[in-house]
């Protein structure tokens, strides 16, 4: 399956910040939080790091989870608050809302026990709030040949609201909030997606469209694009990727490793799927960042995400900046700029530049403020070099 070359295509190789984690621990998550990006990082750390954007100077370090955060959530008003908080889980059985102002807890969910249930804890893997920020979903790893999406009220959180445990028969590896606050999207290692009313009592109920991928998700959300109804994304452990229509009919199954270049001097193959942002700035409303074992890293979108045989194409690709793979990957879009983080404990910030598409207007959103009146002077100031390190996967080919 051929790769196109964008037009714009930019091959960056040189960071704006940097900075590492402590420990050599992987970066797992990334989020933006007000003037900052929080990360969190793997076991035994398991701790929640805040850095500047500009420079990513480390400005707190939070506690994080007796054992593995699992997810970070940035949401705008949990609970009715007017400030956005920082929502994590982890597989110490918790979801905790931080304050970050005093690094404490300010909201904490123990979901250690469920109903009916003697005793033992459930990890939890994944966390969204709704978009009232009135209920906070969970999703359990497999424990008993059971697995629960759990629902909590963060005004109230002694104890979830309710617990759904037939969605899903497996790890429940995603779930995300739509719009409308009651509709939740879920995914699993069963290999089944779902759409559910997250405010209904009944579970037999609840679920309201189901996907079968029959291959285990590790990902997944929402996707809007052209059309008025909401589309979903999903990724698997065998690299392939998924996209589906509002009733969960799928419509797009694909190896992501097979878009490749090899055109005009230039490499580009795809090892794995980091991740996937919901834009309106890119083809199809979606934009698909994959990486290389090298530590490099690529955005890709498709012309029509409805239609298999619609071609790929390569806008950007990051590159020199990492060892090894690249975990997570955040877009900023308030500030252009692109955040990765990876097992080499690196959290890079990037420039990210404006994405061609022959089907869309190139100009920018003028309406656009950042939180930093310094922030984009000092990252325009930068220079950013456009030539790709020898020896990484994007690579100017001798003739």
């Amino acid at each position: 399956m051929s790769l196109l070359c964008s037009p714009s295509l930019k091959s960056i190789d040189r960071p704006l910040s940097a900075a590492s984690l402590p420990d050599s621990n992987y970066v797992l998550s990334l989020t933006s939080l007000g003037n900052f990006y929080a990360a969190s990082a793997s076991s035994p750390s398991n701790k929640i790091t805040l850095l500047d954007k500009i420079g990513l100077q480390t400005a707190q370090i939070l506690p994080g989870h007796e054992e593995a955060t699992t997810h970070l959530r940035t949401i705008s008003s949990l609970g009715g608050s007017t400030q956005s908080t920082l929502l994590s889980s982890g597989r110490d059985g918790c979801v905790k809302a931080w304050d970050e102002r005093s690094g404490m807890v300010s909201i904490q969910s123990m979901f250690a026990y469920l109903p009916l249930m003697a005793a033992g804890r459930r990890p939890l893997l994944c966390c969204d709030a709704s978009s009232d920020g009135f209920l906070v979903a969970a999703g359990t790893a497999l424990q008993n040949e059971d697995a629960f999406i759990l629902y909590w009220d963060p005004r109230n959180p002694a104890a979830p609201l309710r617990s759904h445990g037939s969605t899903h028969s497996d790890d429940i590896t995603a779930v995300h909030f739509g719009e409308a606050p009651n509709l939740l999207f879920s995914a699993s290692s069963d290999g089944l997606i779902s759409l559910s009313n997250a405010h209904e009592l009944d579970e037999d109920e609840a679920v309201t469209y189901v996907g079968n991928w029959g291959c285990s998700i590790s990902q997944g959300g929402w996707a809007h694009g052209d059309s008025k109804k909401p589309h979903f994304w999903t990724a698997s452990d065998m690299e392939t990727f998924g996209y589906w229509s509002s009733e969960l009919d799928r419509l797009q199954d694909a190896d992501i490793r097979h878009p490749s270049l090899h055109d005009q001097g230039q490499t580009w193959v795809t090892d794995y799927l980091i991740n996937c942002h919901c834009t309106q700035k890119a083809e199809s409303g979606l934009a698909v960042f994959v990486g290389s074992n090298e530590g490099d890293a690529a955005l890709i979108t498709n012309s029509n995400l409805s239609q298999p045989v619609a071609p790929w194409t390569i806008h950007s690709v990051w590159t020199g900046g990492h060892v090894g793979i690249v975990r997570s990957i955040l877009w900023d879009e308030d500030h252009d700029v692109l955040v990765t983080g990876g097992e080499d404990s690196k959290i890079l910030t990037w420039r990210i530049p404006e994405l061609y598409s022959p089907n869309m207007q190139g100009e920018k959103d003028d309406t656009m403020q950042i939180d930093s009146p310094n922030l984009k002077r000092e990252w325009d100031d930068i220079d950013v070099s456009e030539v790709a390190s020898p020896g990484k996967r994007v690579r100017h080919e001798s003739s």
